[in-house]
């Protein structure tokens, strides 16, 4: 097994949480400048995790309705989607697709979301792994319980073939424009093998984006894609050059996207694309890894978009991606970016003053990160593949 591979051993986890590590560290020509920047809001919040629920089965994604109801659902990788309400685990699965899905690994039922208007349309959207071993993104409608989904409404969406059993991404999220964005690995395999992130041809080490709500069957292709006129490029691409990315997410406040890319030998990444993008970026994979040339010692840089942040794998080996936090009940965290490592369990903080990003360590934790998630009004949770806890993050 690699040592980037998403799912690394507990071993290591073991052996790197306990260790005293400073903050990550910032590219020394920025240091002045935060310094100068650093006044408008000098200190970081302290944080903690306070257990909200227990008894998951691998939990890889979290997330809410948008219908007012208070309800978290979340996903459990072997094929179940649970629903946590008022602090309470029901029961009953809100969908049971586990004889479709093929567990586990980096396989499995890996994120939901629901559309705009859930609470009239009553229907939603997952990312699977199927048996054969390849990407299902497909809608499922609910039956006449609302804390229960019709396991036999699948609609199939989108498939798309894996070569390996790895890097599969697995992100689903609905954008302010409507439309649904997707997260797709290149494929697996170290080093990119096919180099499908930096072949247009592939859906393979992509962001797409589609749309799913226009009635048009399976989808449409939104006319403002990057690609949409541009020959030998899928259409449904909306940036390329990613490896595995695990976990996106839209700020609610900004519209901007932030990304977590899990990295190969040596560097974890987070990308941001501000709201007014237009799409396209070419996020360097496998080019680069982070902000360095990936198995060469100079590469080609032009028109890649770097990440705005990175870390060792001294540090961690697997980022997961997160959120910012727009809630009221915690204003130290207010506009902050939370993002952590799967084998390491370290929780880092992110924020923009000016031109400047600045970074810091927040928290080191015992915890599988897999996943960061919010509800309706804006608290964040931090899911552990370990024990299946929910944490809610609190400053």
């Amino acid at each position: 097994m690699k040592k980037n591979n998403f799912w690394y051993s507990i071993a290591l986890l073991l052996s790197v949480s306990g260790l005293t590590v400073p903050a990550l560290a910032i590219p020394p020509a920025q240091v002045d400048s935060e310094a100068k920047v650093a006044q408008a809001n000098p200190v970081w919040p302290k944080i903690s995790l306070t257990k909200v629920v227990g008894g998951l089965e691998q939990p890889v994604h979290i997330t809410h309705a948008g219908d007012r109801s208070g309800r978290l659902f979340v996903v459990e990788q072997k094929g179940r989607i649970r629903i946590v309400k008022n602090g309470v685990l029901q029961s009953q699965p809100f969908l049971d697709i586990t004889n479709r899905v093929s567990c586990c690994g980096e396989r499995g039922l890996l994120s939901v979301a629901f559309p705009p208007n859930y609470a009239s349309k009553k229907y939603f959207y997952v990312n699977y792994t199927n048996k054969a071993g390849n990407t299902v993104v497909a809608r499922y409608r609910l039956s006449g319980n609302p804390n229960v989904a019709d396991s036999n409404s699948e609609q199939a969406v989108l498939r798309v073939k894996q070569p390996f059993a790895n890097h599969n991404g697995g992100q689903l999220a609905f954008g302010r424009d409507g439309y649904l964005y997707i997260g797709m690995g290149d494929g697996g395999g170290g080093g990119d093998p096919q180099n499908n992130a930096q072949n247009p041809a592939s859906l393979l080490g992509k962001l797409l984006r589609i749309d799913v709500e226009s009635g048009k069957t399976p989808y449409a292709i939104p006319p403002t894609n990057p690609f949409i006129q541009k020959a030998g490029y899928r259409k449904e691409i909306w940036a390329l050059g990613l490896r595995n990315p695990w976990r996106f997410s839209f700020d609610r406040r900004t519209g901007d996207l932030y990304m977590g890319d899990v990295g190969q030998n040596a560097y974890e990444e987070v990308n941001v694309q501000p709201a007014s993008s237009t799409g396209g970026e070419n996020y360097g994979w496998k080019i680069m890894e982070g902000k360095h040339c990936f198995n060469s010692t100079t590469c080609n840089q032009t028109d890649l978009t770097l990440p705005v942040v990175e870390y060792e794998h001294s540090l961690g080996c697997s980022v997961t991606g997160g959120m910012v936090y727009r809630g009221r009940s915690y204003q130290p965290m207010q506009g902050i970016y939370f993002y952590g490592d799967f084998c390491s369990g370290r929780i880092w903080g992110l924020r923009r003053r000016g031109k400047v990003w600045q970074n810091t360590l927040l928290l080191d934790t015992a915890y599988g990160i897999s996943s960061f998630g919010e509800d309706q009004v804006g608290n964040l949770y931090v899911t552990d593949l370990y024990k299946g806890d929910i944490y809610l993050i609190k400053s």
